[in-house]
């Protein structure tokens, strides 16, 4: 078998992938059943506040969730639809309809899996903590304000997409004091989610609260609006129409529920392998996982899915040890469909508005804030700037500027530790020393720092030599190179010759390449060591002392 066919071997299932099921299948059992109870009143809840209904959340949990659990590169990730992906496909179905959630998802799903057979996987591990963080601080606030016109029973119709504003909003617009009404329904749920989380973690807190709710609302008749009618049986696999025009203007919405897809499901991942021993997660493999998990999700109807971290974490905390409690997780949830679609049509939507309110408060966590912004200002910076571009504007937009900020300060911090020491001439003085100057490049001569060296270097009168010492320069980029030949040739135009010491191999062939070498003013001017080249510049000095009497 070739390289190229292993390769792709290892992103398709795997008999491995069950290699623990004989000791595990009752643990994998019990804890699908676990996380098919906890993530129903979630799907339900995720598929109404997209605006695709709660007939598609239902849906991408059962076929993603099976999907993903199958292909994918985790063995005990759970998969469907999340908090995240509510708060890109709201705006996207606010501007293009339902219709447009199946597409999206397809679109996105192909971009996905291509980024998996094209090895992208381990690209996540470059966003940096504060970023991650910023992110998902926004992504709870988001998830909470979009709950507020359900919380206050207004329609979401006709306010603005910006969950932020469309939240005041609702509550301006709520007929006051009917409002009271599924305001105290998500009281409840929250209360009682809340009350048995502390009791117990291994409790089904937000299952058991929709069941609360529902009787009481049912048993006291109230007027609250509900999920409503739902398909009892799962409807058939279906291409949706798709034109040039739809193709063209659902395509940048399909890369950035792509890319989110792809980073929450490998965050998910990764935190996934760090909570068991259950073997290491393939990133490539769960890129192409998640893929087919969409694309499958969108022709059934369903919305674009990723890794779901609370879901995963209940998953692994109940005993799941392989995929087949992912496996369960999604049949518990079509038995849902074919057995009791009557009795979970009539959940309030408030119900679900309270859960996910509580959920979001929860991705909110004050230690970690507390030690991002205690870290170092840079970071806190980073991390500041993204929750407020997450909650101000758009999801990717802000992991892309907050990597972009990150990565500016990380330049600056390199530019600032790499440095330019002028150092006295080793053995006995010798006459004419002063005119020989013996500089010490440190650190990193790269964009960042090039411009900066270059000045501290030329700015010394009565110099006829300079030695420039490279030995303990760790990195250099093409502009530093350059620079670097400015620098030379610029001393050499003053009539100042230069000699270079201590090139490393690894750097010696791109300064080749951007004429540094040529640019001295003999081949002889570049030493492996520091006493033959202190000993030519000597010597030159003595020379030209000579020439001149």
């Amino acid at each position: 078998m070739s390289t190229s066919s292993r390769s792709l071997w290892s992103l398709l299932p795997q008999k491995q992938d069950y290699h623990e099921l004989r000791r595990s299948w009752r643990g994998d059992l019990l804890a699908g059943i676990t996380v098919g109870i906890v993530a129903l009143p979630l799907a339900l809840a995720f598929g109404v506040s997209s605006g695709a209904g709660a007939e598609a959340g239902l849906i991408t949990a059962i076929i993603a969730g099976l999907v993903a659990a199958v292909f994918g590169g985790s063995n005990v990730q759970v998969s469907g639809p999340t908090g995240a992906m509510v708060v890109v496909l709201a705006p996207i179905v606010a501007s293009y309809g339902v219709a447009s959630v199946m597409i999206v998802s397809i679109l996105a799903g192909a971009i996905v899996l291509v980024a998996g057979v094209l090895r992208l996987g381990r690209t996540v591990s470059y966003i940096p903590w504060p970023v991650i963080e910023g992110f998902t601080v926004g992504i709870g606030a988001i998830i909470f304000l979009q709950q507020l016109p359900s919380a206050v029973g207004v329609s979401g119709a006709g306010h603005s997409t910006n969950a932020a504003v469309a939240a005041v909003e609702s509550v301006r617009d709520a007929a006051w004091p009917s409002a009271l009404l599924p305001l105290g329904a998500v009281v409840v749920v929250a209360v009682v989610m809340v009350l048995l989380t502390r009791i117990s973690g291994r409790l089904p807190a937000s299952f058991m609260a929709i069941v609360v709710v529902t009787l009481g609302a049912s048993l006291l008749r109230l007027p609250l609006a509900t999920i409503g009618e739902l398909p009892q049986s799962l409807p058939l696999p279906a291409l949706p129409e798709i034109t040039t025009d739809t193709l063209l203007n659902l395509m940048g919405p399909a890369f950035a529920v792509a890319a989110l897809a792809a980073i929450e499901s490998l965050l998910s991942a990764r935190v996934a392998s760090s909570m068991a021993d259950t073997g290491p997660y393939n990133a490539d493999r769960e890129l192409v996982g998640q893929g087919l998990a969409s694309i499958a999700s969108g022709f059934f109807g369903g919305m674009p899915a990723t890794g779901a971290i609370a879901r995963t974490a209940v998953n692994v905390r109940s005993g799941g040890r392989t995929r087949l409690s992912a496996i369960v997780h999604s049949l518990a949830l079509l038995a849902v469909i074919y057995v009791a679609a009557n009795v979970v049509s009539v959940i309030p939507l408030a119900a679900l508005s309270g859960v996910l309110m509580v959920t979001a408060a929860r991705m909110i966590s004050p230690r970690i804030i507390k030690q991002v912004l205690r870290s170092t200002r840079s970071d806190a910076m980073v991390f500041i700037v993204t929750a407020i571009i997450t909650v101000s504007f758009d999801l990717i937009i802000a992991v892309g500027i907050g990597i972009a900020a990150a990565a500016f300060f990380a330049l600056r911090a390199l530019s600032r530790a790499s440095g330019v020491h002028r150092e006295e001439l080793d053995g006995a003085a010798a006459a004419g020393d002063e005119r020989i100057a013996l500089f010490r490049i440190d650190g990193s001569l790269f964009f960042g720092a090039a411009e900066r060296i270059l000045e501290r270097i030329s700015d010394h009168e009565g110099i006829e030599v300079v030695i420039l010492r490279l030995s303990q320069l760790q990195l250099i980029d093409a502009t530093g190179a350059h620079t670097l030949t400015e620098l030379v040739t610029a001393l050499e135009r003053r009539g100042i010759t230069v000699l270079i010491k201590g090139i490393k191999d690894e750097h010696l062939q791109l300064l080749e390449r951007l004429d540094v070498i040529t640019s001295l003013r003999h081949p002889n001017h570049l030493f492996a060591e520091l006493e033959p080249a202190i000993g030519h510049a000597r010597s030159h000095i003595s020379r030209t002392t000579k020439s001149r009497a």
